[in-house]
């Protein structure tokens, strides 16, 4: 069974859609919101089949615009994702093959001192740039978000919180307005929505367009919901175990405050000409009762759940509304898809292709290779990278360092069940030797913290 999101509107809406139009010139570049969640699962929305959740504010969205069925993060973790976010290539590519943490010894990436970073490219066409939540892609100096030319950071610099109210990480202090520590009160996603909001609301009137980076934390870890959002969910869903009603709560507060999000848009009259994009950087964590569909696994594979994600793109005027692609799409491709609707060129090396023409109407990309790479420490993977690749419906995976690569054909087995790494030897061979070429590009890249690593073991 092919997985798909359950949009009830789209048949309705298939039918007499106003034709897109072409992106505004230079002088009206659009407004840029691009919203990343943290390990929202491929069924954890109601319009990609969630049965007891409830989403109306990011399902709205997604009926005013593009919704991928096939979209891709470019890890199953966050900090390489967000690094194919911010540069338009692969993660290891730029020295983040696995996750950033406070501790050198199990921090597995070092941003690239030569990365271009979006709001860099953005600058050259006037805009104002600003992240607001988490950063996740250094922790100091030269790779905090200011330093890397956001003109506003007001958030998060660290991976996960121990705590959504008191925003610490190892008991160090993360939250940030620039060089500003902070100490506010609060759920750490209501904070990040008012931060937005008041962003937002100071853009009226500006001559310039923005690029806001609005970057949850939710529903990653711990799954801290407000008592009042868990009661609510508990009084509505019989049956429902504490661990999913935990999980459920907390997105179904994250979507209140990507809805309160919207609505300054709408009431500022910014809404018009504004890009949004949405998605997510990895697949849902089972453990914690993530709902990922019927795909196998979740966070932290290389299996279809661990990296295939929700997302959605809306633009008024540009990206008709209603509309559902199963073109496969990857993180890395909503860099040069902002740079080109903000009408900035890339004339650097990337990996990831723009997707305007896809979101104007047209094509999407060309069939590619796609691969999937992380390197991480501990017992489960002693410093050694896990892979994958897709070549059309052929998928090469494998998730562990000590285990043998796995072969699936997903056009025949989207669940991925049956290994034909064994019986059909000359597809193993093609592809994994595509995927040693891919990992010796990878390992040419440097990745240590250079300045934090300690001699001793």
């Amino acid at each position: 069974m092919i997985i798909k999101p359950q949009l009830p509107l789209l048949c309705l809406l298939a039918i007499g859609l106003a034709a897109a139009k072409t992106p505004c010139d230079a002088a009206d570049a659009p407004n840029i919101l691009m919203i990343m969640v943290d390990d929202l699962g491929y069924g954890d929305l109601s319009s990609y089949g969630a049965k007891d959740l409830r989403s109306p504010n990011i399902d709205a969205l997604a009926l005013k615009g593009l919704v991928f069925s096939n979209f891709y993060a470019n890890c199953p973790v966050c900090s390489p994702s967000r690094a194919s976010l911010m540069t338009g290539r692969y993660p290891e590519l730029v020295g983040v093959p696995g996750v950033i943490r406070t501790h050198a010894e199990n921090s597995w990436g070092d941003l690239a001192d030569d990365a271009v970073l979006l709001p860099a490219m953005l600058k050259q066409a006037g805009y104002h740039t600003a992240i607001v939540g988490k950063w996740h892609l250094g922790l100091e100096r030269p790779d905090r978000p200011h330093d890397r030319g956001f003109d506003l950071f007001h958030g998060f610099l660290g991976d996960m919180m121990d705590d959504y109210y008191h925003h610490r990480r190892h008991n160090n202090n993360y939250m940030r307005k620039n060089d500003e520590v902070l100490e506010p009160e609060g759920h750490a996603t209501d904070l990040f929505t008012q931060w937005s909001c008041d962003y937002i609301q100071q853009q009226v009137g500006a001559k310039r367009p923005f690029f806001l980076y609005l970057a949850y934390n939710a529903p990653h870890t711990p799954i801290q919901p407000p008592q009042s959002w868990l009661d609510k969910v508990l009084k509505r869903e019989p049956g429902i175990t504490e661990r999913r009603a935990k999980l459920v709560a907390l997105i179904e507060h994250l979507d209140d405050g990507i809805g309160q999000v919207l609505r300054k848009l709408e009431e500022t009259g910014l809404a018009k000409n504004t890009l949004i994009l949405f998605t997510s950087d990895n697949g849902g964590q089972i453990e914690v009762g993530a709902n990922n569909g019927e795909l196998r696994d979740g966070k932290q594979s290389m299996y279809e759940g661990g990296i295939k994600v929700p997302a959605c793109a809306v633009w008024p005027g540009v990206i008709a509304s209603g509309r559902l692609t199963p073109d496969r799409c990857v993180t890395m491709d909503l860099y040069p898809t902002i740079c080109e609707a903000a009408g900035v060129q890339v004339e650097h090396e990337i990996d990831g292709v723009s997707l305007l023409p896809l979101l104007q109407g047209g094509d999407g990309p060309a069939t590619r290779d796609l691969f999937f790479h992380r390197r991480e420490g501990g017992d489960r993977y002693g410093g050694l990278t896990i892979n994958a690749m897709r070549r059309g419906d052929w998928k090469l995976l494998q998730n562990s360092p000590f285990a043998p690569l796995e072969l699936y054909n997903l056009s025949e087995d989207p669940l991925e069940k049956k290994d034909l790494a064994s019986s059909n030897r000359g597809k193993f061979r093609e592809l994994s030797a595509a995927l040693r070429v891919q990992v010796q590009r990878g390992g040419a890249i440097p990745w240590q913290p250079r300045s934090r690593v300690s001699a001793k073991p």
